[in-house]
């Protein structure tokens, strides 16, 4: 579950807070100690997503405090998403929300342009073959499976700035059997030619071998930013392609919003 953790110095606290009485700093005291156990309850997994949260009577009697000192606790943990408070039912651990990562199929050029530099691209290899085991783990294909495979290297100025492999699925896209590939990138045709009605990223870090390195113009051993991904026309495996760019000069940025389903 992704949550924020509960500043006990919030917005809130800093504004004045009206006086519970004589010992109102004592109070201010025990919601800060009220909203910390129950964060770290939630954050160390012992109460799991849907435990219910003792009712407000029950922690105005364990913590000895007023019961709008309590009230006030769980109201700052239920806008920091840690849980979810229900009329007359109590207040439960926030079950996990599903989060879409909004990474945009942006086509490499684009990318290079938007750096003010001039971009180029060169085909390193293109050949047809059919689906091996190892192409299989990359695209879900039968066995056997036409694919085209590709590999080529996108510039920016005189700088390497991506490495791309890829495989096309022709029973997928027959045409791209036909394309050289030298005057177009593979992904820009793509967009192109073929729409995608699903899409799947994966992220991670990778230290270049001898190969990539060779390619990138790096040491070898230097480390990568590596985007792996999939793409799917109506449930049929369209393609599947690595991106590597050398991790020094990239980052990526991905917006997201929390799903309301």
């Amino acid at each position: 579950m992704t949550a924020r953790r509960v500043s006990a110095h919030s917005a809130d606290d800093a504004a004045p807070v009206p006086a519970e009485g004589p010992d109102s700093g004592r109070s201010a005291s025990l919601h800060s100690r009220i909203i910390a156990d129950i964060e770290t309850k939630i954050l160390n997994g012992e109460w799991p997503p849907g435990h219910r949260i003792p009712y407000e009577h029950e922690l105005t009697d364990q913590y000895g405090c007023s019961r709008m000192t309590v009230s006030k606790a769980l109201t700052e943990l239920a806008r920091a998403g840690l849980i979810v408070r229900r009329r007359k039912a109590g207040s439960f651990v926030t079950r996990p929300h599903v989060q879409s990562a909004l990474l945009e199929i942006r086509d490499v050029a684009s990318d290079v342009a938007a750096l003010g530099l001039p971009y180029g691209f060169a085909l390193i290899e293109r050949r047809r073959r059919r689906a091996s085991q190892a192409d299989r783990d990359r695209i879900a294909v039968p066995p056997g499976a036409p694919l085209l495979a590709i590999v080529c290297r996108h510039d920016a100025g005189a700088r390497p700035f991506c490495y791309e492999d890829r495989l096309i699925n022709l029973a997928a896209v027959p045409s791209a059997a036909e394309e050289p590939f030298t005057a177009t990138p593979p992904g820009a045709w793509l967009a192109a030619q073929q729409p995608w009605t699903a899409a799947e990223h994966r992220i991670r870090a990778a230290a270049a071998d001898r190969d990539l390195a060779r390619v990138l113009r790096l040491v070898e051993g230097a480390p990568c930013l590596v985007v792996e991904r999939r793409t799917w026309m109506a449930g049929q495996p369209v393609t599947q392609v690595t991106l590597a760019y050398p991790a020094a000069a990239h980052e990526l940025v991905a917006s997201f919003t929390p799903s309301t389903s």
